[in-house]
């Protein structure tokens, strides 16, 4: 034991170490390795009168320790780092260090362990302890999460549309629109609450969930979107500030204001309603938006510094507004106000849908007509901006508290405002007074219009600033996960400003506000943001729904079918607005999906739809149950021997020839196959050599574009591997059913003596676990698949194997290179009065299997003739012999000298020479049919004969390569007790 070499002198002032007190009489003494070495845990009974007087020690017990190795004198090791020196770890007992120290669980310290982003072609992700920069600014949740998300939600929709809105859908419609998008909304904030209070979250906000949930292919298609919609909403805010300000300040226009006469109800406007110039918006615009880019470049400090400030405008504003509208008389401060009167409310409970120019303004020859559809993608970006308090995760205090609680009452006030404000404007004016005042909540507010001009302008240039300063770091994080390459230019470390991302964002932001209308950019973001919102349901209706062990929220009002009405809600949304605009988005998101899966890495975040493929794989093997699948289900899972005879080269973990024949076993691709390797040795030694192999068979398989796995088994010898292999691989009635090996071909060549009995070996180990067996010859002449083959399949059926020689053939006659084969059946008359009776009956038989097939019959007689005429079979066939009574020879002279039976690979054998006779002729028989019929054949199936019981495997070896002798290509089978193929429907 280790005792022996390495000394171990604990000194102790008064008490002697003791630990585990109570535990049977045993004490535990440390015995500290090297930096190498495992700590070793050693017991050793003690004396009752030793421990009674042991009494617990103190921290301080363990005074001074010394490791002395081969009589020398040797310092501890010093190992030093996040848990101290050696001296100082409690648990050294254990071999590793304090979870404490591992885990980063120092909460008072502040450490905090980094999640790996993502880990690459299913490499285990390595955790390193590294201590993070404390944030000396932790937000609770009514400024890190409430106050952002009513800031992003309180936008320019509502001062110059909403009012727009009431006219023209009516009170009753209205409220129904604004319940519709907040039932959105609030159930995707459920579903947001229940993902972001599952674990900590990093940067990317609802890109990270999804992606964390459905998949980096699902979460960057869906991210994508939701940066372009984070950009064109920049635009958007833009373009009201600038309207606003056009509004306020007309004689700021560089271009001439447009005029609308306007028709409603069959009445005229005495007086013409006036908008800004396209012109203007576009050159306004694009000014104020590279104003905004250079704020943005200058950091997200200075943005989260101002952006509070623009808050209090907003809210101050409302206030304004609302004081206004008690305060409204009719006709003052304008004509069409009413105040709040029940007749307006009445009058404008109704729809009154027309049509209108592109500004909104109502023109019955205008080209736009409004309906609640589009009301719909007008009003949604209204009730948008809830994920900008999961955007801040990084500055909560309290993630898993503050996320839940501020969004949802931000929404729900928000919404309850909403509710309110239909009301109120629905009493507040006359139809014609809401369709053409786009500013009708400025000329109400008290005191003066100015204050809400001021508000609306701060409140949307706060929100641009947001949207052009989230977006590129939506897209440096999608970059920074490097799961597509090309856009590795976008990444940032961390820390820094992702300037390459702010131009791309720049540049999407003008080319939007270039188009200068409103209303065309509205339904854009709406399909974006509905799609991220439907991630976001989706996501939580799937971990939800599988409900796996790790899924443990925090919030627990959530529920799966919520998840789901949520998703759906989205998708009725998204039509409900356009179709044209739904098809080109979600055509968008699947051109992204198809782009990342073929050009993306790799990447394992376990998502959902991993979890859901195991427990859909569990759920079908409990149905499988363990009964023996119908022959009309049976499908071939073999079990292929990738390197069991002689030597491959090194990068090469399995004959090319062995994965082209597995392909060949499958019908279309469907089907499993297990690649199997042995390696000889101890398994505690070989481990890592073993798991580096099974990498290497895997991505060899995925090279050959094989379905199936990869095992890689340690055992001290083939035959023990390949016996536990056969009893324990697979699970129920996914068990592979068919084992494939090369024919050791070489065995004789390179005078490799143990291979006769490993080989016999493995064929009776599969007759006794049930298994069919496939052993090819002539492999390194196998066709691939771009290797035409014609000729004949030729099948010599010598005994009832359940099919499955039919069936390989049938399932080789579907693959490109034996299509254009035929297949003849050879079967053995012993008379030659039962060849046609017999024939007849064959051809039935494969009639009712519907396979095509010439039927041969061979009689007994002829065969010995035929036998005969081979000169060659003739001549192998007296070198067989001649070799069996050599070996006999040698066995009778070693049992005659040692005094013992008959020997043969170490078990007793018995030797009946007239019946080895009979077997040497009985595979030359059957090999002089082959060469005579069979020579010019694609390929040759031959039923694989028994090893005889008690016989000596090199005897069986001498029978099968008399067998195969000057064959090419020759697949040996034997079935097992069961039918694979049936007759009936």
């Amino acid at each position: 034991m280790a005792a022996d070499n390495i000394g171990v002198e604990i000194e102790t002032e008064d008490n002697e170490f003791s630990s585990g007190r109570g535990l049977g009489g045993r004490k535990y003494t440390p015995v500290f390795a090297h930096d190498n070495d495992r700590a070793v845990l050693e017991m050793s009974s003690i004396d009752p009168s030793v421990r009674a007087s042991s009494s617990l020690g103190t921290p301080n017990d363990l005074k001074k320790v010394k490791v002395g190795s081969e009589g020398r004198d040797a310092s501890l090791p010093n190992h030093g780092g996040v848990n101290g020196t050696q001296n100082e770890s409690k648990l050294e007992l254990f071999g590793f260090d304090s979870l404490v120290n591992i885990l980063g669980l120092k909460s008072m310290a502040g450490d905090q362990i980094p999640t790996p982003s993502s880990p690459r072609d299913g490499d285990d992700a390595q955790i390193h302890v590294e201590r993070l920069k404390a944030n000396n600014v932790k937000l609770g949740t009514m400024m890190g999460v409430f106050v952002p998300c009513l800031q992003n939600i309180l936008g320019i929709i509502y001062y110059i549309r909403f009012t727009w809105i009431v006219g023209m859908a009516g009170i009753g419609q209205s409220l129904l629109l604004v319940a519709f998008c907040g039932s959105c909304t609030f159930l995707t904030t459920i579903s947001l609450s229940a993902i972001a209070t599952n674990g900590a979250m990093k940067g990317g906000g609802p890109y990270y969930l999804i992606g964390r949930a459905l998949g980096p292919e699902v979460g960057v298609s869906i991210g994508l979107c939701f940066f372009l919609g984070n950009a064109v909403a920049g635009a958007l805010y833009v373009l009201g500030a600038v309207e606003t300000f056009l509004n306020a300040l007309p004689q700021a226009g560089i271009f001439r204001e447009a005029q609308t006469f306007v028709k409603v109800n069959g009445t005229d406007i005495a007086q013409p309603v006036t908008s800004p110039s396209l012109h203007d918006l576009q050159v306004y615009g694009i000014v104020v938006t590279i104003i905004l880019c250079f704020i943005v470049f200058g950091g997200v400090k200075i943005i989260n510094r101002v952006a509070p400030a623009f808050l209090l405008p907003v809210l101050f504003s409302l206030f304004c507004i609302f004081i206004g509208t008690f305060l409204a008389r009719e006709n003052s401060p304008a004509d069409g106000i009413t105040g709040l009167s029940l007749t307006s409310f009445r009058e404008n409970w109704s729809s009154e849908y027309q049509m209108t120019n592109n500004a909104g303004i109502p023109d019955p020859n205008g080209k736009i007509y409004w309906s609640f559809n589009a009301l719909v993608g007008l009003f949604f970006p209204a009730v948008t901006g809830i994920m900008a308090g999961s955007n801040r995760s990084a500055s909560l205090k309290d993630t898993q508290r503050s996320i839940p609680i501020g969004t949802l009452a931000a929404t729900l006030t928000t919404s309850a405002m909403y509710l309110v404000s239909v009301l109120f404007f629905g009493a507040l004016a006359t139809r014609e007074k809401l369709l053409t005042d786009r500013l009708l909540t400025a000329t109400v507010a008290w005191p003066v219009p100015g204050i809400t001009y001021i508000g609306i302008i701060l409140s949307t240039l706060g929100a641009a600033l947001q949207s052009l300063a989230g977006a590129p770091r939506l897209l440096a994080a999608i970059a920074n996960d490097d799961i597509l390459p090309v856009l590795n230019y976008f990444k940032v470390s961390d820390g820094s400003e992702p300037h390459a991302a702010t131009l791309l964002t720049a540049f999407i932001c003008i080319g939007c506000v270039v188009i200068g209308n409103l209303d065309l950019i509205t339904p854009t973001i709406t399909m974006f943001y509905l799609l991220c919102y439907g991630g976001v349901n989706l996501s939580c209706f799937l971990l939800d729904l599988l409900d796996a062990p790790s899924w443990r929220p925090r919030w627990k009002f959530h529920h799966w079918s919520l998840s789901l009405v949520g998703a759906l809600i989205c998708i009725v949304i998204m039509f409900l607005i356009s179709w044209a605009f739904t098809v080109v988005s979600l055509a968008l998101a699947s051109l992204i999906y198809y782009y990342v899966s073929i050009k993306g890495k790799a990447g394992d975040w376990g998502d959902g739809f991993k979890s859901a493929y195991f427990q859909l794989a569990l759920r079908s093997l409990r149905s499988l149950g363990a009964n023996q699948v119908h022959p009309k289900n049976w499908y071939p899972i073999p079990l292929i021997f990738c390197r069991p005879w002689g030597k491959l080269p090194e990068n090469v973990p399995c004959h090319p020839k062995l994965a082209d024949f597995a392909n060949f076993m499958k019908k279309k691709g469907r089907g499993m196959s297990i690649f199997v390797s042995i390696l000889d040795g101890d398994y505690h030694e070989c481990a890592e050599d073993a798991k580096a192999a099974c990498r290497a068979l895997s991505t060899y398989i995925e090279y050959k574009r094989c379905e199936g796995v990869a095992e890689i088994v340690v055992a001290p010898s083939m035959s023990d591997g390949f016996r536990g292999i056969i009893q324990t691989m697979g699970l129920g009635n996914l068990k592979p059913n068919i084992v494939v090996m090369r024919y050791p071909e070489i065995w004789r060549r390179e005078n490799l003596t143990e291979i006769p009995a490993t080989f016999v070996g493995i064929i009776n180990d599969c007759i006794v676990a049930n298994k069919a067996v496939v052993i090819v010859k002539g492999l390194d002449e196998w066709p691939n698949e771009y290797q035409r083959q014609y000729g004949t399949i030729d099948l010599y059926w010598i005994v009832r194997d359940g099919g499955l020689m039919l069936l390989l053939s049938q399932l080789l006659l579907t693959k490109e290179s034996f299509e254009s084969c035929k297949i003849q059946v050879f079967c053995i008359a012993e008379e030659d009065s039962d060849a046609e009776e017999l024939k007849a009956d064959v051809r039935k038989f494969l009639y009712d299997l519907r396979m095509q097939a010439e039927v041969i019959v061979v009689s007994m007689k002829s065969w010995d003739a035929q036998a005969e005429q081979q000169d060659e079979s003739l001549e192998a066939f007296s070198s067989a012999q001649e070799r069996i009574r050599g070996y006999l020879t040698g066995m009778k002279e070693k049992a005659e000298k040692e005094g013992t039976p008959l020997m043969a690979d170490g078990k007793p054998v018995v030797v009946n020479e007239q019946q080895v006779e009979k077997f040497l002729y009985t595979t030359l028989k059957l090999n002089s049919t082959i060469l005579r019929y069979s020579r010019m054949a694609a390929v040759v199936l031959v039923s694989l004969p028994p090893p005889p019981l008690n016989h000596p495997a090199y005897f069986y070896m001498e029978y099968m390569d008399l067998l195969v002798d000057n064959v090419p290509r020759l697949l040996m089978v034997r079935g097992y007790r069961r039918d694979v193929v049936t007759l009936f429907t």
